[in-house]
């Protein structure tokens, strides 16, 4: 345990002496996360929705064919009550519920006012009032119609409420995403190129002969940088609370122990990046344009994921920073438990294992 310690120490020297790399490692999340502070708005199609309907009369079938005709909605008819629509929210199966108030039609014809609630999930605030004005005006278009075909003007109050982020700020989206995409870059790019330049140097041959395994060895270069993270997820938290205005609603130890998880699927991914790479340029290459693409494009930070091509959508499962940034979203925002991100959990344990093993098979004990 003494060895490890000072091998522990030695690369903490390496990373403490270049000042530029710090500044980049440790200066890196907060420039992000400030920068990032606004979401990107994007159309939104095929999201899916639950629809209320106690009612179940002709107008409201004729409001529920209109939704779901065009092309920006899935409809899911499965709820029955009003306790239902909570927990669909919870589980990520919607986006969006339209709820009919009891007796619709008749509301509708004898007093000529109806209403209905539109409730949107706002962790993604930009996306939540998309499909909030997509629905409202389909819901416009249908009382033009009816007020063109009656001589008196029928009436379709729409009640709006935002779940989770009522004041829809940027935060709740930048936050997860930034949180993904740096835990990913440095703790994969840094793990995978300081073993790389042990190689590239030829020291990795002095390192295997000493009195340490080669699996302390790898311990030993993958510990500092997973302290690194610890403190920018630190730092990132903070800001998010005092600097953005971002709550945190779930367990705070649940969201550390997830973000744990995550960081060893991203330190484990690093050890298989350099198992396969013999140059710090060439590890470095596919950390950043492998792994950076992937984050931004394929996990949902940027890009709903409805939206993409089934392909694409296939492809997404693969890339941990999907499924942190689900956890991250239902601990941070929703304030679920680990009952509502097991699997999840699950996916990015079983990520880390698959890495971690294919590293063992690949890594040589002889140069």
């Amino acid at each position: 345990m003494k060895q490890l310690f000072t091998f522990i120490r030695k690369e903490f020297h390496h990373i403490l002496r270049d000042y530029r790399t710090m500044m980049v490692l440790l200066g890196l999340p907060i420039v992000q996360l400030l920068i990032f502070g606004f979401a990107i708005t994007n159309e939104t199609r095929n999201s899916a929705i639950a629809v209320l309907d106690i009612s179940k009369d002709e107008a409201t079938q004729n409001v529920i064919t209109k939704l779901e005709s065009s092309r920006y909605f899935d409809i899911d008819r499965s709820l029955t009550s009003s306790q239902q629509i909570e927990q669909a929210f919870k589980n990520g199966r919607i986006k969006l519920a339209v709820i009919f108030q009891p007796n619709f039609q008749n509301e509708l014809m004898h007093s000529n006012n109806a209403q209905i609630q539109l409730i949107a999930d706002a962790t993604d605030p930009n996306q939540a009032s998309t499909l909030v004005n997509y629905a409202s005006s389909i819901i416009m278009e249908y009382q033009s119609e009816l007020n063109d075909q009656n001589k008196l003007p029928y009436t379709i109050n729409t009640e709006m409420r935002m779940l989770y982020n009522p004041e829809l700020k940027g935060a709740y989206t930048s936050v997860p995403g930034v949180m993904a995409m740096i835990l990913l870059l440095i703790s994969t790019m840094m793990t995978s190129i300081s073993i790389v330049k042990e190689k590239e140097l030829g020291t990795m041959e002095i390192l295997l002969v000493s009195p340490m395994k080669p699996a302390m060895v790898i311990l030993s270069k993958v510990i500092p940088y997973f302290i690194v993270s610890l403190v920018n997820i630190a730092s990132i938290l903070l800001l998010s609370v005092f600097v953005l205005g971002m709550p945190i609603q779930g367990s705070i130890f649940l969201l550390i122990a997830v973000t744990i998880l995550y960081i060893l699927c991203a330190l484990s991914l690093g050890i298989l990046i350099s198992t396969a790479t013999d140059s710090q340029l060439a590890a470095m290459l596919i950390s950043l344009l492998g792994l950076m693409l992937p984050v931004v494009m394929l996990s949902g930070y940027a890009f709903p994921i409805a939206n993409m091509p089934t392909i694409l959508q296939v492809i997404s499962n693969i890339v941990p920073a999907k499924w942190y940034i689900i956890m991250v979203k239902s601990v941070m925002i929703k304030g679920m438990g680990l009952a509502g991100i097991w699997k999840e959990s699950l996916i990015i344990g079983g990520m880390t294992a698959v890495f971690l093993l294919i590293s063992i098979k690949r890594f040589k004990i002889r140069l």
